[in-house]
């Protein structure tokens, strides 16, 4: 049974950062390129930022070009997502998101194999 678990999530100051984690448990961790996604209530689910396999391929939303860095550790089968100079707008549910086989790009929603439940983020200004 697989599992995907976010953790890091919180409330912080506009300015401030955050490190997201999601652990999987009951995959080949290194098979799935990995994505994370967030989601404000209304709106459409949006890809933040996606690392390929070995990581060695990244992409960003602009929104967040030199603000985030994506990473992973594929010995302990965790994504990461360091968030610097958080901005209010950056208030949302992250999730991430597994697909086997996928490169270092976003790729939609529907290709996505597991995704994790979730994890608060709340930037205050």
């Amino acid at each position: 049974q697989v599992q995907m678990v976010e953790s890091g999530g919180g409330l912080v100051q506009a300015g401030g950062s955050l490190r997201l984690s999601c652990t999987a448990s009951g995959l080949t961790f290194d098979d799935y390129a990995m994505a994370w996604f967030r989601q404000v209530p209304g709106k459409e689910r949006e890809g933040v930022s996606c690392i390929s396999w070995a990581g060695g391929v990244t992409n960003y939303t602009d929104s967040v070009k030199g603000r985030f860095t994506i990473s992973r550790d594929n010995a302990k089968s965790t994504l990461y997502l360091q968030m610097n100079s958080l901005k209010p707008e950056d208030t949302a549910m992250y999730y991430c998101a597994a697909r086997k086989y996928g490169g270092g790009w976003f790729s939609p929603e529907d290709e996505y194999d597991y995704w994790g439940q979730g994890t608060q983020v709340t930037v205050s200004s």
